[in-house]
């Protein structure tokens, strides 16, 4: 298992269901996959991780299995998928997916006989609970929806849900389940397949007991039994030995997790997973979740960034992303809406160019942003709903909304903008969801044509980044940790530097150069204004550099 090639890679994440619709229902598909896998191959990423494939009668869209061997009907097949596979590796691109093995559906065969009996096969494959003095079994939140139990007349008990009420946790303790995962790994991998981005792998072990939480965790209560809980290292290591016998690699997403908790798994005697995504980074704007909103601080961004880049050096290697399925869009959150092309391009080199594996996610390239919907009832997304309806009541319509508009899912599940026709070029049907009426500027054809676009601008960060060692090995460095403006670092490596520079201001700003690159002449081999002199210490709205130096 010791290898580096996913070291040197970039990923491209598919949302299926918005990508691209190849039949005309309206649904994203692995028809519409297949024909832009030239175009997926033309960003010069080396991999594609698809979010769950697989059935799901769409609780929250697609992460509430049905069916861990087979692939959603509206999707196409498994005959589909092995051609988008096939082609995948024709191209030379990695394809991973989705493992998500701490809760199913509750329309999986496994929960419909389990909650039928309390004595049948599938009877402990799911938490089950009694009552306790008449109230919950204990006092835990759902992640997503209320409480953390619900009731089950058939064998008068409850089930536990971290996430959604049709998202029922498995019981990870019952051998038979931990089987039954590793079955799931063999039949992917076994079919092709290049590893699994696991899905909040690190709650899939619950303390003894389960005893009842602090109350003050909004929306987390009860998440210290479950999260690292007490037998995690000795389940992945389980699913990690299954792993020994195939060239491929394993992904695991912390929510919440610290350096610390996250090298426990990546390093030393326990470890089981090759990379982590963590949500530090996604916390400069908010707290605990998107909807719990603050104004955007540049130095907490910064902060989180250079904490995992230094503590990860040299032992772990970093998971880099801005964008997936569960968050916002990346420019309306950090960036600015006034500024799209000068604010999306700069937010690619101040990830882009840190120490790890980059992950970009549809649309990313292009610079889509957030939607904006009239009614809450027009969103989809569980958490969404949940969130509305949950927090600040005391609000105004106006104001939860807002909330909504700059927090949800959904802004990240709108239809990718491909073209300017009908549909952005999605569909030729009715979309699944609202396509944002900004597609008539921002869209591939379009971005396509400009030099200077945000798509184009991706492909010559990752080109570069592609051929510069010191891009994917060089040590890590911050200056003026201070400024509220001026993200700035560099990267060294065998007697070569890049000095990284990022305003995130919406106005011209003078910059410093750090005393080391004062008296040296460097090369500026990327910025974001295509008339920017390189001497210039003013850097306009959302400008950006990357510097090359010799050392």
């Amino acid at each position: 298992m010791e290898k580096d090639w996913y070291r040197r890679m970039c990923f491209y994440q598919i949302w299926v269901r918005s990508f691209c619709d190849g039949n005309g229902d309206g649904i994203g598909d692995l028809y519409g996959v297949y024909d832009k896998l030239p175009y997926i191959h033309s960003l010069g990423v080396d991999g594609i991780w698809f979010s769950p494939l697989y059935p799901s009668p769409n609780a929250d869209y697609g992460y509430d299995i049905s069916d861990y061997r087979n692939i959603h009907p509206e999707y196409g097949d498994l005959q589909q998928f092995q051609k988008v596979l096939q082609r995948a590796h024709e191209l030379g691109l990695k394809v991973i997916m989705d493992l998500v093995v701490n809760h199913t559906s509750d329309e999986h065969p496994w929960f419909m006989e389990s909650r039928k009996s309390k004595d049948n096969p599938y009877s402990d494959y799911y938490i089950w609970r009694d009552a306790r003095k008449g109230k919950l079994p204990n006092n835990w939140d759902s992640l997503f929806e209320g409480k953390a139990w619900e009731y089950v007349p058939e064998r008068d008990q409850y089930y536990l849900h971290l996430f959604a009420k049709k998202q029922p946790d498995l019981n990870m303790d019952n051998p038979k389940v931990r089987e039954e995962v590793k079955g799931i790994m063999r039949f992917w991998l076994d079919m092709g397949v290049d590893g699994f981005r696991e899905d909040v792998i690190t709650f899939i072990s619950k303390k003894a007991g389960l005893p009842d939480g602090l109350p003050f965790l909004p929306i987390a209560n009860g998440m210290p039994f479950y999260k690292d809980g007490p037998r995690i290292h000795e389940y992945l290591a389980e699913f990690r030995k299954v792993c020994e016998d195939y060239d491929c690699f394993q992904l695991g997403e912390g929510p919440m997790t610290t350096t610390k908790s996250a090298l426990s798994y990546m390093t030393g005697k326990h470890k089981s997973l090759d990379l982590m995504f963590h949500f530090d980074h996604m916390m400069a704007d908010c707290m605990f979740t998107e909807y719990i909103q603050r104004p955007f601080q540049l130095k907490r961004l910064k902060h989180a960034f250079s904490k995992w880049q230094y503590a990860l050096e040299g032992k772990a290697w970093n998971t880099l992303y801005l964008e997936n399925h569960d968050h916002p869009r990346i420019i309306s959150r950090y960036g600015s809406e006034n500024y799209i092309r000068e604010s999306g391009t700069m937010l690619a080199v101040c990830y882009l160019f840190l120490q790890g594996t980059p992950f970009i996610y549809q649309g990313q390239e292009i610079g889509m942003t957030n939607i904006r919907l009239k009614s809450i009832d027009q969103y989809v997304d569980v958490s969404s709903k949940n969130n509305y309806h949950t927090f600040h009541l005391k609000d105004s319509i106006e104001k939860r909304l807002a909330r909504i508009h700059a927090s949800s899912r959904d802004s990240s599940r709108t239809p990718m903008q491909w073209d300017t026709s009908a549909n952005a070029g999605f569909t030729t049907g009715k979309p699944w969801f609202y396509v944002n009426p900004n597609y008539t500027r921002i869209n591939v054809e379009r971005q396509e044509q400009e030099p200077d676009s945000i798509l184009n601008f991706y492909r010559r960060c990752l080109c570069y980044r592609k051929q510069s060692e010191v891009a994917l090995w060089g040590t890590y460095h911050e200056y003026y940790r201070s400024s509220g403006k001026i993200y700035m670092y560099d990267r060294v490596w065998k007697g070569k530097s890049l000095l990284v520079i990022c305003s995130f201001a919406e106005h011209l700003i003078s910059v410093r150069f750090p005393p080391k690159y004062r008296q040296q002449q460097g090369k500026m081999i990327l910025c974001n204004y295509k008339d920017s002199d390189q001497e210039n210490r003013k850097l306009r709205a959302f400008e950006t550099r990357v510097y090359e130096y010799e050392i």
